[in-house]
């Protein structure tokens, strides 16, 4: 094809990109087509200068396609600005106004899970009216100082594990959160039954000395993943008071009031959950670093979490 064919065939679609990178707040186009439409310069540009199109067709292409680049990008900043608004603020303040189903759900988590650590050191056969002899004993196989590779291992590589765990800590925090549409008896099970199987085991690990192996390992990323399992909580129980109390509304209009809340806080338990599986795949596994190193960064991730949900968000006072 000649240039002058060429030009006339595409000098619309060039015109409305041209507009869209001059006055992006008022684009000829949705912005959502920019990226499609930002390919298709680039393969006008590549034509023309594969067919020595003139100079100045050329240096038009290219200078377009250097300002949609930078637009591009720029639209996607402004899209990825709320997600870190939210997280940033957004998350922690809902959370705190959230703390009437927050506090139940961290009860029934925590409350069975401390105090069978504690219970365990003094009767450790009690362990066995809690867990079955093969949980038992994959946790003593897991956490047996003579493993060079401690904590669950259901494949090779650090990465192959970092897409287990995400699937294991997004299967924990779905079914807790969507149990609360059993007027909240299934949040209130999940968050008590997790709290018994991890204290079980945690107690029983440390009675029978195998607590360096096991705290080292579960240490990093205990924070992330049991807080956002208290939030998924937190969301089904948000769930479960609308049916049970839905007040002067019908219950289908109770849960859908109830549901906006309650999925805004999963988006954020979802995120721990990602985070969490990072550091489990990648940093919890590490025998080389000391047990005084890894314990010390998990107070410090436990500290730096509560900061986050206590301080974060709250509007700076004046002068």
């Amino acid at each position: 094809m000649k240039q002058a064919p060429f030009e006339a065939a595409h000098a619309a679609e060039w015109r409305a990109f041209e507009a869209f990178v001059d006055k992006p707040e008022a684009p000829p186009f949705d912005a959502a087509e920019m990226p499609l439409r930002y390919r298709r310069l680039c393969q006008s540009l590549a034509l023309a200068a594969d067919r020595q199109y003139s100079p100045e067709l050329v240096d038009r292409l290219n200078l377009l396609a250097l300002r949609g680049h930078h637009a591009l990008y720029a639209s996607r900043s402004r899209q990825s600005q709320p997600l870190l608004d939210f997280m940033l603020a957004g998350f922690p303040a809902l959370v705190r106004r959230e703390w009437r189903f927050v506090a139940p759900a961290a009860l029934l988590l925590f409350g069975p899970f401390l105090s069978l650590i504690a219970l365990l050191q003094l009767f450790p056969e009690f362990v066995h009216y809690l867990l079955a002899p093969e949980q038992i004993a994959s946790f003593h196989s897991m956490y047996d100082p003579a493993n060079p590779r401690p904590g669950m291992r259901e494949a090779d590589t650090n990465l192959m594990m970092f897409g287990f765990y995400i699937w294991n800590n997004v299967r924990i925090g779905f079914q807790t959160f969507a149990g609360g549409l059993l007027f909240g008896v299934g949040s209130v099970w999940f968050l008590a039954s997790n709290g018994v199987v991890m204290g079980a085991a945690a107690g029983y690990l440390t009675q029978i000395g195998y607590s360096q192996t096991f705290w080292s390992f579960v240490a990093g990323h205990s924070s992330l993943e049991l807080s956002a399992i208290v939030l998924s909580g937190a969301a089904g129980l948000r769930l479960g008071l609308a049916l049970i109390a839905p007040g002067n509304v019908s219950r289908k209009a109770a849960l859908v009031a109830a549901a906006k809340p309650a999925v805004r806080i999963m988006y954020g338990a979802a995120l721990m959950f990602a985070a969490a599986a990072f550091v489990e795949a990648f940093w919890s596994p590490l025998t080389l670093v000391p047990f005084e190193v890894k314990i010390g960064a998990g107070i410090a991730g436990w500290a730096l979490l509560l900061g986050y949900f206590a301080l974060a968000g709250r509007p700076r006072a004046a002068g």
